[in-house]
């Protein structure tokens, strides 16, 4: 059958993400492809979705892991040469991708390459094209996990102005798009209505080990998942929260994840009066997030949705994570968490783009004196993964978009 051989094309993220390789590629091995993965190290080495470095495993440039083959190659930083691909991509032949991840990409001559970011995408591209002048059909999926370029950010206005060119130029050459959340989807089809595009959500496989929350205890507990940086997790918002909060009521903090890059769980400084209000798990499988999210009450994000598109639209790994364990979401006003609160009653939405600790306060003031609403909440949480968006559900939306393709093949 054609279209069994699947190449996953990725130039950012760790080799085990939990999208990429725990959900998507194990998914489709499950369902009879063949699936290999170009990846990047980083001096050598592989990393782990918590930025440690496996010095010790997966050593060999290419190594077959859970079913899945895993091809190697030194990570390149390709916006440094942004006008070179942008010429390349405008060229419209493949003679000048000489990068390896297209070079690796052309030796696997798989049926569908999925590439997993915007310079993957253009990997993907090089690559579709050299084996189209072989007469080898194949098809190629841009898996967005975020929009990029986001008009909103930070970055300087010519690179944004030539990777929005880029982008319209790859749009027309690739055959599917998968991403993360609806206004995403409808940013795309602004660019060109005639795109194909599903939106996949990044929810895990339902949770065994269920429990509806607990609605008689006194104290709160808010936990937050992944990582805490100088951009992720605002952990000073937190403290301040916390702050506030303990002077009325006992609120409490769960952290499952921490700082990047060490396996050692690098917890950031505390006050030493806040020291038994915080309780760090560290990083942990990926299998046990649910043994960690027992007992708590509220699932905590706080992005910046004013001055990126990116967070407005966001619908991140954590969001569905608190939902498929019941926890309830507080998150301040980005669009697509907001909607999907608003219809399924599964958490609360703080009105402000950018929340302050105050706001914060003042929502789980409310929230604690409402206990049985979070009950409801909770239990609507659970609902809603069971019935529509776990990964169980997610995954029939990945095997559609294959099939469709390998049927054009």
């Amino acid at each position: 059958m054609m279209g069994k051989n699947v190449c996953f094309l990725v130039s950012e993220h760790p080799f085990l993400d939990a999208r990429i390789f725990k959900k998507e590629a194990k998914s489709l091995v499950n369902q009879g492809y063949n699936v290999a993965m170009i990846v990047p190290r980083k001096d050598g080495y592989l990393f782990d979705v918590n930025g440690s470095v496996f010095n010790e495993s997966f050593l060999s440039p290419t190594f077959i892991h859970e079913g899945i083959k895993v091809i190697t190659y030194e990570q390149m930083y390709p916006e440094k040469n942004i006008k070179d691909l942008h010429y390349n991509l405008r060229s419209g032949n493949y003679t000048r991708f000489t990068d390896p991840l297209t070079q690796l990409g052309i030796a696997q001559k798989a049926d569908i390459y999925h590439a997993h970011e915007f310079f993957s995408l253009y990997s993907g591209i090089g690559i579709k094209r050299a084996l189209t002048s072989k007469g080898k059909r194949c098809k190629l999926i841009y898996d967005s996990h975020e929009l990029e370029p986001d008009p909103l950010s930070y970055q300087a206005q010519n690179i944004k102005k030539i990777k929005k060119q880029m982008l319209e130029y790859m749009l027309k050459e690739l055959d599917y798009i998968v991403t993360v959340s609806e206004s995403i989807k409808a940013w795309y089809l602004s660019i060109d209505p005639q795109l194909r595009i599903e939106v996949i959500y990044n929810s895990p496989p339902l949770a065994s080990k269920y429990e509806p929350g607990q609605s008689t205890k006194s104290d709160l507990i808010i936990v937050y998942e992944g990582v805490l940086n100088q951009k992720r997790g605002n952990f000073n918002k937190l403290l301040d929260v916390l702050e506030m909060c303990n002077k009325t009521f006992d609120l409490k903090a769960k952290i499952i994840g921490g700082t990047k890059g060490s396996k050692q769980d690098c917890s950031p400084c505390i006050p030493p009066h806040l020291e038994d209000k915080v309780d760090f798990t560290g990083w942990v499988s990926y299998d046990s997030i649910p043994d960690a999210m027992k007992n708590v009450d509220l699932g905590w994000i706080d992005l910046d949705a004013a001055n990126s598109l990116n967070n407005s639209f966001a619908m991140p790994n954590k969001f569905f994570s608190y939902l498929n364990n019941g926890v309830p979401v507080l998150v301040n006003q980005c669009n697509d968490m907001d909607k999907f609160i608003q219809t399924y009653k599964c958490g609360y939405t703080v009105k402000k783009l950018q929340a302050t600790a105050q706001d914060y306060f003042q929502a789980l003031l409310l929230l604690h004196s409402n206990r049985s609403k979070i009950h409801e909440m909770s239990l609507n949480s659970r609902k809603v993964m069971e019935s529509h968006f776990s990964w169980e559900h997610m995954e029939k939306r990945l095997f559609t978009v294959y099939s469709r393709l390998a049927k054009d093949m």
